[in-house]
Parts: structure tokens; sequence; C-alpha cells
């Protein structure tokens, strides 16, 4: 009688319910950083895609962003961070490694996850500071 392949075991187990990297493997960094980035700088990045889209004009779009930066940035920054803190809970979650011997083992990976979003943040509100120029 043969053994069954202990490799076959481990994939079936890390990717339980079709979605690799559920139970073993590395944190979606990228993803993570870039999803709590734009929601970060949505205040900006929201109106500047509909003045693109051409859905309102640059100066309304202009002046919608200059209204959200103004008066509710440190909501949609705090909206950003929920969203970090959410998806590292979720990801690390599923690994069963919620505790904080799971946050010492990641914590290389979670950095690099708030990399992201500070460098995505910068980023776009570079991006959108520049277009509003424009309008």
């Amino acid at each position: 009688m043969t053994q069954p392949d202990q490799s076959h075991q481990s994939y079936e187990q890390g990717h339980e319910r079709g979605r690799p990297g559920t139970a073993t493997g590395r944190l979606p960094v990228w993803r993570m950083g870039l999803a709590s980035g734009l929601v970060g700088i949505l205040c900006c990045v929201g109106p500047t895609v509909l003045a693109l889209l051409g859905i309102v004009s640059a100066g309304t779009a202009f002046s919608w962003a200059t209204n959200l930066y103004g008066d509710f940035a440190w909501w949609f920054r705090l909206g950003g961070l929920a969203v970090l803190v959410l998806l590292v809970w979720v990801a690390l979650r599923r690994r069963d490694q919620c505790g904080i011997a799971g946050l010492r083992h990641h914590r290389r990976r979670i950095a690099g996850v708030l990399a992201v979003a500070v460098a995505t943040y910068l980023a776009l509100y570079g991006l959108t500071t520049w277009l509003g120029t424009f309008a």
C-alpha cells in the first residue's frame, strides 16, 4: 500500500476553499498596502477619477477634493489605517497566527505593508496635487 504524497497534503491545507495562501505562505504585502493607501487618499483620488472620466469638470473635482481634504482628511487617513489593520488581522487569522507570536513572526512583512501603504498615499497625493495644477 502506498502512502499519500506529503507535498500534496500541505498544498491542500494551504489552499482551502480555493484561496491561495490562506493557511500558510506570505502575507500579500502589495495588495494590502495598495488598498489601505488608496482608502487613505480617497478624498482626492475620487474626485480626480471622476474628472478624468469626464463625469465632472476639473474645477468641480478640484473644489470637491479641496473641501474633502481640508475638512475630512484625517477621517480618510483613519479609514486607511483601519483597512490596513483589518486586512492584516484577516490575513493573520487565516493563518491561525493572530496573536503576538504571529505579529512577531510576520513583523517585517507587516512593516512592508505599512511602507507600501504610506508610499501609495504619498504617490497618489503627489499625482492628485500635480493634476490639480491643471484645474
